[in-house]
């Protein structure tokens, strides 16, 4: 403001001054700032005092960076804050989404409403729950009387105050929920509004799940000029050219901003730390190293708590206030690419006795006599609620298939290490690869018939999975025969929604020699042009008796693959490749 004012001072007309109204904290939450107002000679001079934050009793810690973004987001949480029926806002989301900022943002935005201020407690340092009402006491300036009980003085002083009380990182400190619930009960004109990675699940309670930052399409992508209009974009802009005075988005560099800001969720903690590599590693660079995100993702500000120094500080955070077996299925999970149902999460990560035939196809068997001993059985549909709830896994819903259960890629790569350092990742991934095996297989007949489309919807939504057993199995040193079997069952998939060039890397790396012949089937079939030709020529090899399977199962196999690509390419319609 003041820089405003040396600015415009000398230019001003004589009818017009400037004068100060002394020093304020507005919205932004950053440092005060001196306010001046404009003096019009002939016009009132007498205004009402500023809307700050000074004019109410408040204790919200300043901010040294500007909100990015969000503005959909306070508006919707001060709605629901400052709605007559809720007394209990939690502010929920995986960590580094902001809760915490936007938080602060909603508090500052509602202070108005709350005669008697808001008081904001950071709770991360408190390890004990019977400590939060110690913690609320002192930042409300209360002392404890020898003679009464915390809780009776807390209730005293706010029975009658129209206050918001904001309490911060409430995840760790479940055990306190009643005595929010006491306080709730006997403070009629009392607000909470917390952060949190979980729900609370008390009476009143209304969560408000903090969604990431908006990124943009890579396809086709927006105009560059256009990119800062998407807040992740922006945010990574913003910190990038906090250490890189000259850091700007240009044609090379936006397409590289946008795949780091997708890949990492659009994760405001993520983005901000990966900003902060701007210095050494322009984004094209930085874009190569991201398959590992978290090693890469370090060194955040020293003022703040280790969980923000890192991301993965900020999910480990999440992962050790995890019960023994929450923690069993957040690292089974992962083993899923792209998510999967509710029935194969039970089936792969519940236990032997969920669904996997004890009788696994030949190549694929467990490793042990008894694959029981490997996996202990724990309860997925009670786990994943949890998850759920502490947003470390969320919940897509699907017009035509049943909903999928999803997890954020960077706390799915930190799972993937925890799976990795434990014993079960070779069993876990074995039952991963049989039972899209058995899918496939069960698929096939069904894409001929009536329920044609709700198959190939079915298949679609589990595409990631295919196409990760389809890499595994042929990685495995007798998992050939399994690799062709699943393309075998996927062929027909992959032709009526146009993954042609799938099922061709896919046939070329589990055929051999002229067994390729109903791969050269299948590749024609896109092409109709040529299709009476190649087809004919793969028929006439097929035949010769010198093309012999190295096994039974295989040469049944490959005979079903070419009989059905043979016919369907014969029948099929000219098709573009």
């Amino acid at each position: 403001m003041a820089a405003t004012r040396d600015l415009v001072q000398r230019e001003l007309p004589n009818d017009l001054s400037l004068r100060s109204r002394g020093e304020h904290r507005l919205k932004d939450l950053q440092t005060a700032e001196e306010i001046f107002e404009l003096v019009i000679s002939d016009l009132t001079k007498d205004f009402p005092p500023l809307r700050t934050l000074d004019i109410r009793r408040n204790n919200l810690p300043s901010q040294t960076t500007p909100l990015v973004g969000r503005e959909r987001e306070v508006a919707a949480a001060q709605e629901q804050l400052l709605d007559p029926d809720v007394r209990l806002l939690t502010l929920t989301g995986p960590g580094g989404t902001g809760k915490t900022r936007l938080a602060v943002q909603v508090a500052a935005e509602a202070l108005q409403q709350f005669a008697d201020g808001v008081c904001f407690v950071p709770l991360a340092s408190i390890a004990d729950a019977a400590l939060v009402p110690t913690a609320i006491a002192q930042s409300l300036g209360i002392l404890q009387a020898a003679a009464r009980q915390l809780l009776e003085t807390l209730i005293d002083y706010l029975r009658d105050r129209q206050l918001l009380l904001c309490l911060d990182n409430f995840e760790h400190l479940p055990a306190a929920a009643p005595f929010l619930s006491e306080l709730l009960e006997h403070c009629p004109r009392l607000k909470l509004l917390l952060t949190s990675r979980a729900v609370l699940h008390i009476a009143g309670e209304r969560d408000f799940l903090v969604p990431p930052l908006g990124v943009p399409a890579r396809e086709p992508l927006p105009p560059v000029e256009h990119l800062t209009q998407y807040e992740a974009v922006r945010l990574f802009v913003e910190r990038a050219q906090a250490v890189k005075a000259d850091f700007a988005v240009t044609g090379n560099s936006g397409r590289a901003v946008v795949e780091i800001c997708q890949r990492l969720d659009g994760l405001s903690l993520g983005i901000e730390l990966a900003a902060a590599r701007v210095r050494l590693l322009p984004p094209e660079v930085m874009l190569v190293r991201m398959d590992r995100r978290l090693p890469l993702l370090t060194g955040g500000p020293r003022d703040l708590p280790f969980r923000h120094q890192t991301l993965r500080g900020a999910i480990a955070w999440s992962y050790d206030l995890l019960i023994e077996a929450e923690q069993t299925l957040f690292r089974r999970l992962p083993v899923f690419a792209g998510g999967c149902t509710l029935e194969a999460a039970e089936a792969i990560c519940g236990g032997w006795e969920t669904g996997i035939s004890s009788q696994a196809p030949r190549g694929i068997e467990s490793p042990l006599p008894d694959a029981r001993s490997m996996l202990s059985p724990i309860d997925v549909l009670d786990g994943a609620a949890s998850l759920l709830d502490k947003s470390l896994l969320r919940e897509e819903q699907s017009a035509r298939c049943e909903p999928r259960l999803l997890m954020l890629e960077t706390i799915r790569e930190y799972g993937l290490e925890q799976l990795e350092a434990s014993s079960e990742a070779a069993e876990v991934r074995r039952r991963h690869a049989v039972y899209y095996l058995q899918l496939a297989e069960a698929a096939a007949p069904k894409l001929h018939g009536p329920e044609q489309v709700d198959w190939l919807d079915r298949l679609e939504a589990e595409h990631d999975n295919l196409g990760a057993v389809q890499a595994w199995t042929q990685a495995q040193p007798r998992g050939r025969e399994q690799a062709l079997r699943l393309a075998s069952a996927l062929l027909w998939f992959w032709l009526v929604r146009g993954y042609y060039a799938e099922g061709r890397r896919a046939s070329s790396a589990t055929t051999r020699g002229r067994q390729r012949c109903w791969s050269r089937a299948w590749y024609c079939s896109g092409s109709s042009a040529i299709a009476g030709q190649a087809t004919t020529r793969c028929i006439d090899s097929a035949k010769r008796p010198r093309i012999k399977a190295s096994t039974s199962a295989r040469q049944r196999c490959t005979k079903r693959v070419w009989r059905c690509v043979v016919k369907r390419a014969i029948r099929a319609p000219s098709r573009q490749r």
